[in-house]
């Protein structure tokens, strides 16, 4: 960073820094509406607040109801047309804890940390995303670009129904910056992240009762056996494809021989070309018994975030702008998928800029507060950061 990006840096930093309780009072204030992603109606509480915060920065906010998912939140610049230059911010606010969380893991403060249902997966993210913005209101700072941000209901259970309106914004924007939490203790940055499938597999066999004539049937049970050794032979940890059996059923009866069985299967890959040859491979997998047919359905929800010179371009930048503030960052991979896979094919991401923390969809959720202010401030800097950057200034 050249002199005046680190004087502007630091302001930022400074002013973040003194206002610690301002953003604790905002992540309790976002954490004890609790929000399940399976639970639609408990949502609207907590986009109405989030979409009153943003108003008081200037900012218009829209709302799309959804079908079975709270729906999702659009907020810009109030001065800024829909097809003006666009940087996306992508968040959401649905947890994984249903509604009683807070009864059994009341949200407590500990020092510089927060614990609590909800807090690190992703309300301070949500949080930090407000108080970046309104520092750089504060400052008289104003982005080139539009910072535009979606808040979605629907993130942990794949994110049906806002995945058209998040393709529609990252197309033509010239970064996305996911406020997911970071990685592990070190707050590593997501540069990557595994491609997500979900497949199903039925087999239909032939009932017959398993005393008088077991001859005359035809095992589901036993062919699923079959297709399920065959699933976990498609592991291959060495280049970074799971393939996991995570749940079966079939059968109607001990003393029937099965007519039917199922098993819900979790791919993750690493690369788009893995995930083809990886459900090449599924699709491949026949009955080894006459008379047995299998169906299958399902595919890849997420394609992968993967690595490549628009990703690195803007993580470089990130590194350089938080080395100018203090902050030393790392990079890593993550095995669970996002938003940001969806957007990666479309526009420059980078993931992982939310809190610094630990215990995502676990007991000890927590958030550091003081380094997730700091994220907060790194955060701002990319907001302000102009087109150029990227190597996109000359399509503009």
């Amino acid at each position: 960073m050249i002199g005046a990006e680190v004087e502007t840096g630091q302001a930022i930093l400074a002013w973040l820094r003194a206002r610690q309780e301002a953003f604790a009072d905002l992540l309790l204030e976002l954490a004890s509406l609790e929000s399940p992603s399976r639970e639609p109606e408990s949502q609207a509480p907590l986009l109405d607040l989030l979409a009153a915060h943003l108003t008081d920065l200037g900012y218009r906010s829209t709302r799309e109801p959804g079908e079975r998912s709270g729906g999702h939140l659009v907020a810009r610049p109030a001065g800024a047309a829909e097809s003006a230059p666009r940087q996306l911010l992508l968040g959401h606010c649905d947890t994984v804890w249903p509604r009683g969380s807070l009864r059994e893991m009341p949200l407590r403060r500990e020092g510089a940390r927060l614990f609590g249902p909800g807090t690190y997966d992703m309300k301070a993210g949500l949080a930090q995303a407000i108080l970046a913005l309104r520092a750089l209101r504060a400052l008289g700072l104003e982005p080139t670009l539009a910072p535009v941000l979606l808040v979605n209901s629907d993130e942990e259970i794949g994110s049906r129904e806002s995945t058209p309106a998040i393709r529609r914004l990252a197309r033509g924007a010239d970064r996305v910056l996911v406020l997911e939490p970071s990685l592990g203790p070190e707050g590593r940055l997501k540069t990557s992240r595994k491609g997500v499938g979900r497949f199903e597999f039925r087999v239909h066999g032939r009932a017959a009762h398993a005393g008088l004539n077991p001859e005359e049937g035809i095992s589901a049970v036993r062919g699923l056996a079959e297709v399920v050794t065959d699933l976990f032979a498609l592991n291959r940890p060495e280049l970074g494809i799971s393939v996991n059996v995570g749940q079966i059923d079939g059968g109607l009866g001990a003393n029937v021989v099965a007519p039917e069985a199922g098993a819900v299967v979790d791919v993750r890959v690493p690369t788009l070309e893995a995930a083809r040859q990886v459900e090449a491979s599924l699709r491949a997998i026949a009955p080894r018994t006459a008379g047995l047919r299998i169906e299958l359905s399902g595919g890849f929800g997420r394609p992968p975030l993967e690595r490549d010179a628009r990703v690195v371009a803007l993580w470089d930048r990130a590194r350089q702008l938080a080395g100018g503030i203090g902050i030393r960052l790392e990079e890593g991979s993550a095995g669970g998928g996002s938003d940001g896979n969806t957007t990666a094919r479309l526009a420059p991401t980078l993931d992982g800029l939310g809190p610094v923390g630990a215990g995502a969809h676990a007991r000890h959720e927590q958030v550091d507060l003081p380094r997730s202010l700091e994220r907060a401030a790194l955060l701002a800097l990319l907001l302000l950061e102009p087109p150029r950057v990227l190597g996109l200034a000359e399509a503009m």
